[in-house]
């Protein structure tokens, strides 16, 4: 068992660290404050390759392993859960529907201005009546000769209004209910194809998240991606890389709130102390920095069993579930840390909450991945 990460994977991580410094912390809570997406930012981060961090090299992506994804995610996070969030959207899943399904030409025709962050792109599954519950979808998807037609809303969609390149969930065998899925590549400018609402959130208040609308839209078959009825059957194998993420951002957001709290209890008096200096204080530090360093490597057994091609659902839901718990609980810590000014705005501690509530349900609610650990343990038993 190696839990070192590799000189590569230590450089990269610095680099992001350094960039995030930089370029995301003076600027996050303005971006909260506004509910903006940093495009310029983003612009930046698609100079390092980080928007096309799976995607293959020949098609213009930086071809980043698991591990190495969930480093720079973390690191992200740290400084912008928003910003992270956008990112992890459009890489795991904008770029990897299209690159683990995709065909040949769909590959060349889409991913390399997605890597390249020419294009955003985004992903839609979820609708006003259908999150968890994929049996319940209404999106349809009618053969009309060498076409298709959908119809349909979407909802709760990341990148949905900057977002250009879409990958979109339709139901085409409604007697097969999950298994009569499949998936379709949309584009903005594509007739009947618009946003909707974008939503105001309580967190993740700078990453962009709203309705997707289609009427009549006809699009191509060449534009059908992967086997006929097999979308949602993909979708899953998806979502467990897509939990790797998020269990990263979990413990991004949490080792934020760790760090920012251990600046103010070396600043701030109480009692004639230092916050330091009260041992009920260091046994909540003590606490944080535990759960942490359990959440990061459960989310690296995950990774690595990922990078190294081996089976990984259970290992994914099970970091997906405890780092999300987790940093509502150490982000909690972090605002009790800091009493009164743990409320207000002006310290980050309050954002670092805020945004971590959306990882216990984004991709997967706790109890979707509850459900999903049991099934997995009693396969085997």
């Amino acid at each position: 068992m190696n839990f070192n990460l590799t000189e590569e994977q230590l450089l990269l991580q610095q680099t992001i660290r350094d960039f995030v410094v930089k370029e995301v912390v003076p600027h996050a809570k303005d971006w909260d404050e506004k509910e903006e997406v940093p495009l310029g930012t983003i612009k930046k981060l698609s100079e390092l390759g980080l928007m096309g961090m799976a995607v293959d090299p020949k098609y213009n992506g930086s071809g980043l392993d698991t591990v190495s994804i969930a480093v720079v995610i973390e690191e992200l996070a740290k400084g912008d859960g928003s910003l992270a969030l956008t990112v992890a959207a459009h890489n795991g899943l904008g770029c990897g529907h299209i690159s683990n399904f995709g065909s040949e030409d769909q590959k060349k025709k889409y991913l390399p201005e997605l890597a390249l962050g020419k294009k955003i792109g985004g992903w839609a599954l979820t609708e006003p009546g259908s999150g968890s519950d994929a049996s319940a979808m209404k999106t349809t998807a009618k053969k009309n000769g060498n076409e298709w037609i959908i119809n349909g809303t979407k909802m709760f969609i990341s990148n949905s209004t900057i977002g250009e390149t879409f990958v979109v969930l339709a139901v085409t065998d409604p007697a097969k209910k999950q298994k009569g899925i499949t998936a379709f590549i949309l584009e903005k400018g594509d007739k009947g194809f618009k946003s909707g609402k974008k939503l105001e959130k309580m967190g993740m208040r700078s990453s962009d998240t709203g309705e997707l609308i289609l009427e009549d839209v006809k699009i191509p078959d060449s534009r059908r991606l992967g086997e006929l009825n097999q979308g949602f059957i993909n979708t899953l194998m998806m979502l467990d890389k897509g939990r790797i993420s998020i269990g990263a951002l979990s413990v991004g957001l949490a080792q934020a709130s760790l760090d920012e709290s251990l600046k103010y209890v070396n600043q701030r008096e109480t009692f004639g102390k230092l916050l330091k200096e009260h041992e009920v204080i260091r046994f909540m530090l003590a606490d944080m920095k535990t759960e942490i360093d359990a959440a990061r490597l459960l989310v690296h057994r995950a990774a690595t069993l990922a990078t190294e091609g081996k089976p990984f659902t259970i290992e994914a839901s099970i970091a997906k579930l405890f780092s999300s718990e987790m940093a509502m609980r150490v982000c909690n810590k972090g605002i009790q840390i800091h009493g009164g000014y743990g409320y207000i705005r002006e310290f980050p501690v309050e954002r670092y909450l805020r945004d971590a509530k959306l990882c216990e349900i984004g991709e997967g609610t706790s109890e979707v991945q509850r459900l999903v650990i049991a099934r997995e343990l009693l396969k085997k038993h």
